[in-house]
């Protein structure tokens, strides 16, 4: 392939051009807050797991307590109701108030069990309770870092974005200058290599970064200056320069 020599140096700055896009998009990929907010969201889902199983606790305890006060409210009625029948005398049969004595022991008894019960249920609400709204106010506390670190993430990716539409459109100015068999070849090699094109510098591939052997650096001086090289070790475009140090 055949390209004037002004082309192959304008070449070079298109494949700078394409690095800096390169390291741009590298960057936006790689900002630190993206792993940050990644691991916060694990960590959010995992809390918000807790939180929902310890609200179903509560739930199921507050259910618990409003059972057992649902069973305490009669049998302290019946209690007063038996006690009060006992007090006042209206009972002579002495087979029948030994029977409402013995209900009014059990009662007792009963009342006694339910609000231990009770007690218990109220604690278990209580602890619950404390727990849900720990729970809560640590996902307030990480959903807020989260919201913290994504506004820098997107901030930082309106940089970047901006700075990437410049490069892409210097790069299409570029490329309306250059021939276009010399561009559809460096795109090609592009795909491949990462950047198409490299400078020989130091009788060094700036590509791969492989120096170039004696018979190599021979064919590239003997070469005319509108002939196309390419670095035999990656195959990008190799493009001459007065610091690629080719013998005389």
């Amino acid at each position: 392939m055949l390209a004037e020599p002004a082309d192959q140096l304008r070449l070079l700055d298109l494949a700078a051009l394409d690095l800096q896009v390169a390291q741009l998009e590298h960057r936006r990929k790689s900002l630190p807050e993206l792993a940050t907010i990644q691991q916060l969201m694990a960590e959010r889902a995992s809390l918000l797991e807790s939180q929902v199983a310890a609200q179903t606790r509560l739930s199921d305890a507050q259910a618990d307590a409003q059972r057992v006060e649902e069973d305490l409210a009669p049998a302290r009625e019946r209690l007063v109701r038996n006690q009060k029948r006992v007090d006042d005398g209206s009972i002579g049969d002495p087979r029948s108030l030994r029977g409402l004595t013995e209900e009014i022991e059990h009662l007792t008894g009963r009342i006694a069990k339910l609000e231990d019960d009770e007690l218990d249920a109220m604690q278990v609400v209580e602890d619950l309770t404390a727990e849900v709204e720990q729970l809560t106010t640590q996902r307030k506390e990480l959903e807020d870092r989260i919201r913290g670190l994504m506004a820098k993430r997107d901030s930082q990716f309106a940089d970047l974005d901006k700075e990437l539409a410049e490069r892409r459109t210097e790069r299409e100015a570029h490329v309306r200058l250059l021939p276009a068999p010399l561009v559809a070849t460096y795109e090609r090699l592009s795909a491949r290599t990462g950047i198409g094109a490299a400078e020989l510098k130091d009788r060094r591939c700036t590509g791969c970064q492989l120096e170039a052997n004696l018979a190599d650096l021979r064919r590239y001086a003997a070469a005319t200056p509108n002939e196309v090289l390419r670095c035999e070790e990656c195959d990008r475009i190799l493009v001459r320069t007065k610091e690629s140090g080719l013998p005389e």
